[in-house]
């Protein structure tokens, strides 16, 4: 029975395995295995799909366009229902990343790019490895693969499309400068916070009753500070922090890298000021803010190599979309608009290009 049980369980594994490999060749990314010429003759139930495009010569299947979405749907939302504006949208996005692969695959091949047959060799060896000793996937192997090593060749292919495309050169620094000057924004130091902290550790596994005792002596603490207690002394005798051997004094710290509860506690402090107890995942805390250092522009010569950096994924960016802009204004592009949600007040006649 034991090894009926591993067997079924083997055999299901590897089937969901294949399921998910080939529901993968559907995905918008991949639209172009269904794609085939509009003057060859298609298979019988292709031709009682109706179409949902046509690029250049190349049909994509109306069952195609609505795996894509399906599959897009599951990525970026699992079950839930995006809101009907944000739907009608996504529906388009999807038409097209539909309608670029096709494009791409074809302009890859044009210039001769070829997939990385070593990094699709690896891929293979971990099925083998992974499946090794299942019987359905030794009986099974040849047919799997020949569904899958297609789809891994058109992935890598356009994989090294975009990279070849988006290799941009190191720029210089009348490029790299400009960059940082057209963007300031991108090179602004945020605002830094000084702090002192007394924590009062509770674990967070702990009765109500520990908190409450926790806050009980925070509190109490607190009217001691404010009467003018010295904070430094207290923190030493009462804080669970690293900080208490400094007389919990802490290093400057971006505004962002402090706890999410404690950010609007931080905001409304002057410095100097004493802010009231607060709850922390790790216990209670009195917190004083001893300096506050306002967001300020770096210089070129500081973030030189960000702004390299930055202009660099920017421009093979740029060259990616003008690339996928020239495509489709260079090839005839007719999408039918009806498989889409209608756009409130918008044509659902079909759209070229």
């Amino acid at each position: 029975m034991a090894a009926r049980t591993q067997t079924a369980t083997a055999g299901a594994a590897l089937g969901a395995l294949a399921s998910l490999l080939i529901c993968a060749g559907a995905t918008a990314a991949d639209a172009a295995p269904a794609a085939a010429p509009a003057s060859s003759a298609a298979p019988a139930a292709t031709q009682r799909d109706v179409p949902f495009a046509t690029v250049g010569d190349t049909v994509i299947s109306g069952v195609i366009y609505q795996r894509a979405l399906a599959v897009a749907m599951r990525k970026k939302y699992y079950h839930a229902k995006p809101p009907e504006a944000e739907w009608v949208k996504f529906q388009r996005e999807v038409g097209d990343d539909v309608v670029n692969r096709v494009l791409l695959l074809a302009e890859a091949r044009r210039r001769g790019i070829e997939p990385d047959r070593d990094k699709i060799a690896a891929t293979v060896a971990g099925y083998d490895a992974q499946y090794k000793s299942s019987a359905n996937w030794a009986a099974n192997r040849d047919k799997m693969l020949a569904s899958v090593l297609p789809q891994l060749e058109r992935d890598s292919l356009l994989e090294r499309f975009e990279q070849l495309i988006k290799d941009v050169p190191e720029p210089g620094d009348a490029v790299a400068r400009a960059y940082y000057d057209k963007h300031p924004e991108l090179f602004i130091e945020p605002e830094q916070v000084k702090l002192s902290v007394i924590l009062l550790k509770v674990d967070p596994s702990a009765g109500q009753a520990a908190w409450n005792g926790a806050l009980a002596e925070a509190k109490v603490l607190h009217k001691k500070l404010a009467a003018g207690a010295d904070f430094a002394a207290l923190a030493r005798l009462h804080s669970g922090d690293s900080s208490a051997a400094r007389g919990g004094e802490m290093d400057y710290t971006h505004r962002g890298m402090l706890p999410a509860a404690l950010h609007g506690v931080v905001d409304k402090l002057q410095p100097h000021q004493l802010a009231e107890p607060v709850q922390l995942l790790e216990g209670v805390a009195l917190l004083r803010l001893e300096d506050r250092r306002a967001a300020r522009p770096r210089s070129f010569a500081q973030v030189r190599n960000r702004a390299a950096d930055l202009w660099q994924r920017a421009e093979g960016e740029a060259r990616w979309a003008k690339l996928i802009a020239d495509l489709r204004q260079a090839t005839v592009i007719r999408i039918d608009e009806s498989q889409y949600a209608p756009q409130r007040g918008a044509s659902e006649k079909p759209r070229a290009g």
